[in-house]
């Protein structure tokens, strides 16, 4: 089940579950798309994969039967930050962006 990080692992904005604007890799790096698309170029700052919007989990169960939705299966209140330096990020990104994230 993922996660859903509460805020942008860069520039620390919030990304509440329902957020539009948020972005992930397939481990789950969270990012806004602001960041994504002009500070990482679609590249992982810590994988070198590309990002996705973050699916947006319902509010709540709609079978009866299963235990699900944010009501039941919370978002994470955990913020992250990246440990990454400008420096490096800006490095990763320049090497990777032209590369199609299915050829990385």
């Amino acid at each position: 089940m993922l996660e859903l990080r509460p805020n942008c692992e860069w520039c620390d904005r919030d990304l509440p579950p329902h957020s539009p604007d948020a972005r992930i890799c397939s481990y789950e790096c969270t990012y806004c798309a602001d960041c994504v698309d002009n500070v990482l170029h679609n590249v992982c700052a810590t994988c070198g994969g590309g990002f996705t919007p973050r699916p947006i989990r319902p509010k709540g169960a709609h079978r009866e039967t299963l235990k699900l939705g944010l009501q039941n299966q919370p978002a994470s209140t955990t913020r992250i930050h990246s440990k990454w330096t400008l420096d490096q990020v800006s490095e990763q990104s320049l090497r990777l962006r032209d590369v199609p994230p299915h050829k990385r």
